[in-house]
């Protein structure tokens, strides 16, 4: 529902406590919900010197594996955001996934061919994700503020106003220049905003463990396992220290007839029945039933207010895409939300954040449903015809490295984007590019330009200091390139064309 004006009755406690007096703390950014996302999003703003209060209404982090996937796409923008080695660190390098069906294998897609310095699927519970990024931002001076609540916001042209509810019942007003939800699936910041979620719940029930998993049945340690049955997918994915997530679907919601939660005892008996004998499940930390949503927002920002992660898109995890999804929206708002607070780019370069994250939510939504539904057929003669067909595709080298490219995040980008110009522009800029620090990195957002040395490089440079990194990098084609402070091409050009160059950036700076 709309929000009331900040001000208004519809402020007063539920006990009728009266308005916090004295004008309001003014903030730079207000980042609701300290998940991955909103995680992320606070460390990127703060190395950028941007003002940033992150709050949550939970009283502590998560404490069980969730999301358990750093993609290679993910991992390349950690090393702008400078967090890559702990994470490195603490995770498992999955080198591939195989698909099996009645003990036969139908094929594998093998992540060690994934053109990236990261050629693996990461597995990392989320806990873990969260302590590090928590971590991370620790080291700007940044804390999250524990068991505080947004209860409304408002905005004017020039600033949001949000009323904040901490545990002791105290009411706060803050005045900030953006409001970013990034607090979930049942996002209140959504719900203020009015912005339709839509989509629908999946008919089918799924269960999930998290658990030991021993003998000679079991798949190998860095491997993800697809077991495709005639009653549903089965699907095991490593954890570090010896666990794995198991999931399955169990058959259609019956409202009338409830099944029991899952059990270890039940799910070894799920494992037995579609993966075959000779696994051994033992020590659950965590059995859980869940449903599949998949919605979408249409719209990822009303004026001064933004949406990231869950808040905007909510998908299957097939693929393990969601977390991925939402911290590279977070990465993809952040420089831009930097360069305006700064005072070094027009209010308008924050007009691209919706378009290009909105495509981006759109696909990956799409392909986690199309994999999921054909995981879940039911019908014999459709199951058949699946796995031949998945035996055929994935002999095939450039098949199963297309898949592995898909799942890894690292062919996303913004052809169609404001921000995209020329030749293979809005494309991510090849990490083999560059020697030394990737575009992006440092304390600064700037676009690094690629090109032969000469006086239109430097010319370029004088008059574009804050958009431009101090010194332009070699071209590896002979042509000429910026490159946003995300790792995309922004502009491609003929070599020594610096007056496009020059135009491309002139449309960026503040009027």
């Amino acid at each position: 529902m709309p929000v009331a004006p900040a001000g208004s009755e519809a402020h007063a406690g539920a006990e009728g406590r009266a308005r916090p007096e004295g004008p309001p703390v003014l903030e730079n950014i207000l980042i609701v919900g300290a998940g991955p996302v909103g995680l992320t999003l606070a460390c990127e703003l703060a190395r950028y010197g941007i003002g940033v209060r992150l709050i949550d209404r939970s009283p502590e982090p998560t404490r069980t594996s969730k999301a358990l996937v750093v993609w290679s796409r993910t991992l390349e923008l950690m090393d702008r955001m400078g967090c890559s080695a702990p994470f490195l660190a603490a995770g498992l390098q999955a080198r591939g996934a195989t698909l099996r069906s009645g003990g036969q294998v139908l094929g594998s897609a093998r992540f060690t061919e994934i053109a990236s310095p990261y050629p693996f699927a990461l597995m990392i519970p989320q806990a873990e994700t969260e302590r590090l990024l928590t971590e991370h931002l620790a080291g700007f001076g940044v804390a999250i503020e524990r068991e505080v609540a947004l209860t409304d916001f408002s905005q004017t042209s020039d600033a949001v106003t949000a009323r904040l509810l901490h545990a002791d019942g105290r009411e706060e007003d803050v005045a900030t220049s953006f409001l970013i939800g990034c607090d979930g699936a049942h996002s209140r910041v959504r719900h203020g905003l009015a912005l339709p979620f839509e989509g629908q719940a999946q008919g089918d029930e799924w269960w999930l463990a998290d658990v030991r998993v021993a003998g000679t049945g079991a798949p190998p340690p860095d491997e993800i396992a697809v077991y495709l049955h005639r009653d549903g997918p089965l699907v095991l994915f490593p954890i570090p220290g010896g666990r794995a997530r198991i999931v399955a679907t169990v058959g259609a919601i019956d409202p009338d007839r409830p099944r029991p939660d899952p059990t270890l005892a039940a799910m070894q008996a799920l494992v037995e029945a579609r993966a075959g004998g000779g696994m051994f499940l033992s020590d659950p930390v965590w059995l859980s039933p869940f449903r599949i949503n998949e919605r979408k927002v249409s719209q990822y920002r009303t004026d001064r207010v933004f949406l990231a992660g869950d808040a905007a898109h909510i998908h299957s995890p097939a693929g393990g895409q969601g977390m991925n999804t939402g911290m590279q929206d977070a990465v993809n708002l952040a420089w831009k939300l930097a360069l305006v607070l700064r005072g070094e780019a027009a209010p308008d370069l924050l007009d691209s954040y919706g378009p290009e994250r909105n495509a981006v939510g759109a696909m990956v939504l799409r392909n986690a449903s199309r994999l999921t539904a054909a995981a879940t057929l039911a019908h014999p003669a459709a199951q058949a015809a699946r796995n031949l067909a998945l035996r055929a595709l994935l002999g095939v080298h450039a098949v199963r490295d297309r898949m592995a490219a898909t799942m890894s995040e690292i062919e996303i980008g913004y052809p169609d984007s404001v921000l995209s110009e020329g030749p293979g522009a809005g494309l991510r800029w090849p990490p083999e590019h560059d020697a030394g620090p990737p575009p992006g990195a440092g304390g600064a957002p700037r676009f690094v330009l690629y090109a032969e040395d000469g006086p239109e490089s430097a010319a370029l440079g004088a008059r574009f200091p804050t958009l431009l990194a101090p010194e332009a990098r070699p071209s590896p084609d002979g042509l000429l390139h910026l490159v946003r402070p995300d790792g995309y091409v922004g502009l491609s050009a003929p070599a020594g064309d610096g007056e496009k160059a020059g135009r491309y950036l002139a449309r960026l700076v503040p009027a």
